[in-house]
């Protein structure tokens, strides 16, 4: 029997998903426990990333995902292992590598290693005949980050969705002190607006948020079908809330929102520095 809604909540796109989507970093997780995971919230995971290196040294990976492939959810090596095979001139071992897990999606940064944005981006072409490709822009050093200028941020994802990136992860880390945050985990308001301000499609972004803090402000700002990246597994149902606006963080902005359009959210440039 057909049953009227109890509420009334802001669209979230079903799977599979063009945009809204969340993405989860396995930090090395038992087997039974991301098994677990997976199980319970499959409906709000659209992609798993095995963080940084952690593949090489995870046992179980076969069943891990095996478990993916149960639940028709995505998954992918982290870019620092990409950068770790291409400091090594391994290039070709690496797709060697993704294929024999039947890896569909590969991330390609240069967060760490000395490798120009330009020459990023043929290495993203080259993977793009073979994978969907998610580049990612921003460098694990904050210090480093801080001096990328907000022109550069532009000019460096531009250039990777040319290439043939299907999307552009902006940097924050695991610990969202680093890229699009300063060291003490603030974001950087001022280098979003002028992201969000420069012409590029936000549906062609993936905001690394791995705190409420930030998830909440991506979320008021983009609405619930922001793309978030470097989910915990003990937060996709927490997060799914929030894009429902079903946490207190995010309650009032939906509320509001149906009266208003979500331009009253603009995020205040509180640091207006070079750099922001």
């Amino acid at each position: 029997m057909k049953t009227e809604p109890l509420l009334t909540l802001p669209a979230h796109l079903g799977k599979p998903r063009a945009r809204g989507l969340t993405l989860v970093i396995d930090p090395g997780l038992p087997v039974h426990y991301f098994e677990d995971v997976i199980e319970s919230a499959r409906t709000y995971i659209d992609l798993v990333k095995f963080g940084w290196g952690t593949a090489i040294v995870t046992e179980r990976l076969d069943e891990k995902i095996a478990c993916l492939r149960r639940n028709d959810i995505g998954y992918f090596f982290g870019g620092t292992l990409f950068e770790k095979f291409y400091r090594q001139r391994k290039i070709g071992a690496y797709v060697s590598f993704c294929k024999l897990y039947e890896c569909r999606y590969v991330e390609i940064s240069n967060g760490t290693i000395d490798l120009s944005n330009e020459d990023k981006a043929r290495v993203i072409a080259d993977f793009a005949s073979e994978f969907s490709v998610f580049s990612e822009v921003g460098y694990k050093d904050s210090d480093r980050s801080q001096m990328l200028a907000p022109s550069a941020w532009i000019t460096y994802i531009k250039q990777d969705l040319a290439a043939g990136a299907q999307k552009v992860i902006t940097e924050a880390r695991e610990s969202g002190t680093s890229g699009i945050c300063r060291p003490d985990g603030e974001l950087r308001y001022g280098l979003i607006e002028d992201i969000l301000s420069s012409g590029i499609d936000s549906n062609d972004l993936i905001f690394e948020a791995p705190n409420k803090t930030l998830q909440t402000t991506f979320i008021r700002r983009l609405g619930s079908d922001v793309n978030l990246a470097n989910i915990a597994f003990s937060d996709v149902i927490a997060l799914e809330t929030l894009r429902l606006g079903l946490r207190s963080d995010t309650l009032l902005t939906f509320e509001n929102t149906l009266r208003d359009t979500q331009a009253t959210h603009a995020l205040p440039d509180q640091h207006p520095q070079p750099y922001r």
